[in-house]
């Protein structure tokens, strides 16, 4: 009997177990291959379920990939709190820079939402996007205290910093100075942890 078979019977999850499983699995699918590129087969594979029982709990790819995306905001919300509640000696600016970079350890999390940023055309996700992305500003601004021209400035920081990452342009730190340059530049403490996160995140073969 295959090990997708006896997944669902045999490991007697509770219900909120198994959609935590496969939204884990989904998100880390989602950021591979995006939206268009990603199927609930693939997902149901990184989970170890079936394609219709992902079918089942879920509904459609697109209600999935939208779990996924209000998932991940509500991550980085968590994330800026956490930081905004953190050590006062240290800028506040700091301290929420690097618990961004401290979501990249989750695998898909960051390259999920830059794949709904482009979907901005589609008139489901696109509309989730942009709700997400004016629930970041709104934080930044009134929980954290942001001035305007600060907001612009740290929400243009992390989209270099996505951009860096999607492009995969790591792969390219020992062959091309300039690639090292842009790099320190972008992670100049968490480089270490992003080259290392990229070699552990490639997306597998289909």
């Amino acid at each position: 009997m295959s090990s997708v078979s006896t997944v669902e019977p045999q490991t007697r999850m509770k219900s909120e177990d198994r959609r935590e499983l496969v939204l884990e699995a989904a998100m880390g699918v989602f950021g591979d291959y995006g939206y268009v590129g990603a199927t609930t087969d693939q997902v149901a594979k990184a989970a170890g379920v079936s394609q219709p029982y992902v079918v089942r709990m879920f509904g459609t790819k697109e209600k999935l990939f939208l779990e996924v995306l209000h998932r991940a905001l509500a991550a980085m919300l968590d994330a800026f709190r956490t930081a905004l509640h953190g050590d006062p000696s240290v800028e506040l600016e700091r301290r929420m820079g690097l618990s961004y970079f401290e979501l990249l350890k989750k695998h898909g999390l960051l390259l999920s939402l830059m794949h709904s940023f482009v979907l901005g055309s589609d008139p489901v996700i696109g509309a989730a996007a942009r709700w997400g992305f004016l629930e970041i500003y709104s934080f930044l601004r009134d929980e954290a205290g942001f001035t305007p021209l600060q907001a612009h400035e740290f929400l243009s920081n992390g989209m270099l910093a996505n951009t860096m990452i999607s492009t995969r342009m790591g792969d390219l730190v020992d062959e091309d100075p300039r690639v090292r340059e842009m790099l320190e530049a972008c992670f100049p403490e968490k480089l270490g942890i992003v080259l290392e996160l990229g070699k552990l995140h490639r997306p597998a073969a289909r």
